[in-house]
């Protein structure tokens, strides 16, 4: 119907044409068409109740001038040369044109699918079969729908710079595009001038994959929302007004728009175009109109020869947190002529500080400094202090220092009284508290000695640990040795014996193994001379905790000191003010502090004997005596238990006599002067070098004395 109408204008536009160029044929075949040929040219639209007023068929056209090439003229009435449409561009999108559709809506049948249930619909009228078009889809195709039309976003991206003093990172600006008809991506960079960065077309328009292995929708895309592409993460900031519309027609909102992220960069190229004039303009500039006569006014002269050599004064203190810090006093000077102030250090003897001469050099006061690396190319201006500015008991800040005003000098007060009528008052400072800071000592790491450890700690130039000289005279010649037992879990450390050597010197101790022939073990020095702690009180083994019995644990290995040497029982017996459980007047009080309950220690004496000796034949084992002190309730330790056997036990029967030990409970403490003159004897068998040692010492200690 379409094709016929077009038809039969295009026939009419021709014959119109024809009848113009030929003024006679125009008036004699006019009125045969019954001047539908003037309505024709002129309509530019067809609608569809006029196509029946102005229909021609073909049995009306004329059979005088045949439909032939070059019979056919232009229409010069036409005004519109638009041509018929079905889709039309509504709100961005292509739709349906419906105006050839006509369909008559009922209101209650609308009601009905509102409130009722589709199922149960009556009543519908049918769509005429007319108004159908198959070649018009009923819901237009997504690449149709949204032809021509993208998503804009704004977004950046960081990349890294090393080789750059001005900034670490680079804020790369792009803008993202989506285009909804085949859910592609583009990405561009917007190019900027002098930036030496490839910029233009970043990603090519196609379908981007997510981490996942989907595609990019438009629903993941969002303000505020990072998007991975291919390792390269982009942050979205912002949108165009079409994108919002778009979200917004959808359902979705989006969010605010966000701030790029200060760019170093950017702000040193703003920086470096900004145009400074040279201090030699200005200064030419100035001498010239000086030249002339002229120039600038000088602004602080009145106030310098009012007020040259006023100056205000004022003690300041400032509350130092650092680990060395405290209370520390200044004195201001704030000078009148240029309003310029110098802080000064108060001195105080014997403070420990180095004797700066100033906190800070005359010049001005800045109340916020704007700190930077060139003080000549500041862009704001500081604001400084002035008189008014000063009140006692307020802080003012020194360059990040907070200083409190707490008193000033005599004309300091009659200045504000006479010129701002404040009253300066002074303030009563607190008495400062002794810094006490105690800083814990590191742990000993393992490396040398606990003192090479210490020196470094105590000082700070390190010095050697100073070493106890005269113990070291009097006592190296001292050795105690011992015989001691590994204490071991394995059977075959039980077999073992060493030679403790104890050096009463220097507190150290050295350790030798006694192999067995074909024991399959090598016997020598077991543990180098060293000094060893003590796990239980912490502090280093001395010469009070080599006793009989005791264990110690030297280098992680146990050991037990089970005999000792004639030596070393006689150096036990010289010293028993030292080594009290060696001593057997120590141990005979000991027994007898247990006989309170008699009248003499006779019958105490007596008594304990009757109780132990059970044959009644005047001797004990040792094993009986010990165990019958213990359940007499006697505690004794294995030092004790070897002092009485040494002492009662002469004859090595392992028994001991009762009436020897009656005899030592009622004797009176005897005195042991043998040991001196086995020490002096006991020279001779050591080596020469110690002895002219020893000899030099004892004629030191002779010309001390005189």
């Amino acid at each position: 119907e379409l094709c016929f109408v077009r038809i039969r204008k295009h026939i009419a536009r021709q014959i119109r044409q024809f009848f113009w160029n030929i003024r006679w044929l125009h008036f004699k075949l006019f009125p045969i068409f019954n001047i539908q040929c003037t309505m024709v040219s002129t309509q530019s639209t067809w609608d569809i109740e006029n196509r029946k007023k102005f229909e021609m068929k073909p049995a009306n056209i004329p059979k005088e001038l045949p439909y032939l090439p070059g019979n056919v003229f232009t229409d010069p009435y036409k005004t519109k040369f638009n041509k018929g449409h079905v889709f039309d561009k509504k709100s961005g999108s292509q739709t349906e044109s419906v105006k050839i559709l006509e369909e008559k809506v009922d209101p209650g049948l609308l009601k009905s699918m509102r409130e009722g249930v589709p199922a149960n619909l009556e009543g519908v009228p049918p769509r005429p079969e007319e108004a159908e078009h198959e070649g018009i889809p009923k819901r237009p195709p997504k690449w149709l729908k949204h032809d021509k039309q993208a998503l804009r976003f704004f977004a950046y991206f960081q990349e890294p710079v090393h080789e750059s003093g001005i900034e670490n990172f680079r804020v790369r600006k792009c803008v993202m595009f989506y285009y909804l008809d085949d859910d592609t991506l583009h990405i561009i960079e917007p190019r900027v001038e002098n930036s030496g960065i490839p910029q233009g077309v970043f990603l090519k328009r196609h379908k981007v994959p997510k981490a996942g292995g989907d595609i990019y929708t438009y629903s993941d895309l969002n303000i505020g929302v990072n998007v991975d592409v291919y390792g390269r993460v982009f942050r979205i900031v912002d949108s165009d007004e079409f994108t919002r519309k778009f979200y917004a027609d959808m359902g979705v909102t989006l969010k605010e728009a966000e701030e790029y992220p200060a760019d170093l960069f950017g702000d040193h190229r703003i920086m470096s175009k900004t145009k400074i004039p040279p201090p030699d303009i200005a200064e030419s500039k100035e001498y010239v109109e000086k030249k002339l006569n002229g120039g600038r006014f000088n602004k602080g002269l009145q106030q310098f020869l009012e007020n040259d050599r006023k100056v205000l004064s004022f003690d300041i203190v400032w509350d130092d947190s650092s680990y060395d810090g405290g209370l520390k006093f200044y004195k201001m000077d704030f000078f009148l002529a240029d309003n310029t102030a110098e802080v000064r250090e108060v001195r105080e003897q014997n403070n420990g500080k180095d004797p700066y001469p100033k906190m800070l050099k005359r010049g001005k006061l800045p109340k916020e400094p704007v700190l930077t690396h060139c003080p000549g190319m500041k862009m704001k201006k500081d604001e400084h202090y002035e008189p008014a500015d000063f009140t006692l008991g307020i802080k003012i800040k020194i360059f990040s220092r907070d200083c409190l005003l707490y008193d000033c000098d005599d004309y300091t007060k009659k200045w504000y009284k006479d010129n701002l009528k404040i009253e300066m008052v002074p303030i009563q400072l607190a008495k400062p508290r002794p810094l006490l800071k105690y800083q814990q000592a590191p742990p000993y790491l393992g490396y040398g000695t606990v003192e090479d450890s210490m020196a470094s700690v105590k000082a700070l130039v390190l010095k050697p640990p100073k070493k106890d000289v005269q113990r070291i005279f009097k006592n190296d010649l001292h050795i105690l040795r011992y015989e001691c037992k590994l204490v071991s879990s394995n059977p075959d450390d039980e077999t073992r014996k060493f030679i403790l050597s104890f050096y009463c010197g220097d507190d150290t101790i050295q350790i030798y193994e006694i192999a067995d022939r074909n024991s399959g073990r090598v016997g020598g020095k077991f543990m180098d001379r060293n000094k060893h702690v003590n796990p239980v009180n912490g502090s280093y083994y001395n010469e009070k905790d080599m006793l009989i019995g005791q264990m110690l644990i030297l280098g992680g290995y146990k050991f037990r000191l089970v005999k000792c040497d004639e030596y070393t029982e006689k150096y036990f017996e010289a010293n028993p003010e030292v080594f009290k459980e060696a001593s057997i007047d120590y141990v005979i009080e000991k027994i007898k502090s247990q006989g309170k309950g008699f009248k003499t220690v006779e019958e105490y004496a007596k008594d304990l004997m009757g109780k132990m000796d059970k044959n009644k034949d005047g001797y004990l084992s040792f094993e009986e005596f010990c165990a019958g002190l213990k359940a007499l309730g006697i505690i004794i330790t294995y030092q004790e238990e070897h002092t009485l056997m040494r002492r009662f036990d002469t004859n090595q029967d392992n028994k001991i006599s009762l009436q020897e030990f009656i005899d030592a409970l009622t004797a009176p403490p005897q005195q042991h002067p043998y040991l001196q003159q086995d020490l002096s004897l006991s020279l001779i068998h050591i080596s020469e070098p110690t002895r002219r040692y020893a000899i030099s010492y004892a004629v030191f200690c002779l010309k001390k004395k005189n």
